[in-house]
């Protein structure tokens, strides 16, 4: 995931600053994601369950992170459009309802793990992250997308 949140950042970063703030959201919860899982570059060679309060950390990283997304920045880039005289294509709201709809199974991650204690035995964390970790990747992918198509409808507002 990082590794394609490098070509993102090197193919779209720069472009508008509603895009490199979409990114610096991603970029610094795909950091906390890979030290939560232990994956590369932050392995986690003593093999220890993350505490409660990484994980409350972390869950509520995720919901700043959706929250960002489907409020100030969609926002930003309607203030935008608007200025511009550009509405949105049928493309670009497909691609905003197929974000959309990964949202509620992330949220399901946020709820389980955000009050968890520390004596729960976490028995399904594993599991747990690897999918909340499918389902960050299957959003970034989409948001892409929609940033690709964002970047173009601004770099070529109507009547230019």
């Amino acid at each position: 995931m990082l590794s394609k949140f490098e070509q993102v950042q090197q193919q779209w970063g720069g472009t508008s600053d509603v895009i490199d703030h979409w990114l610096v959201s991603r970029q610094q919860l795909l950091i906390d994601y890979c030290k939560l899982a232990g994956l590369p570059p932050f392995e986690n060679n003593t093999r220890q369950l993350p505490t409660s309060s990484q994980l409350q950390l972390f869950c509520q990283q995720v919901v700043d992170y959706i929250s960002a997304g489907h409020f100030k920045i969609y926002d930003m880039v309607m203030e935008k459009w608007n200025t511009a005289g550009y509405s949105p294509t049928e493309d670009i709201s497909l691609l905003y309802a197929s974000i959309t709809q990964t949202t509620d199974p992330i949220l399901n991650f946020t709820d389980r793990y955000s009050d968890i204690a520390e004596e729960n035995t976490l028995t399904d964390l594993d599991k747990d992250l690897s999918s909340i970790g499918e389902l960050l990747e299957l959003r970034f992918g989409l948001e892409d997308s929609l940033i690709e198509l964002i970047s173009e409808s601004l770099a070529c507002p109507p009547g230019a």
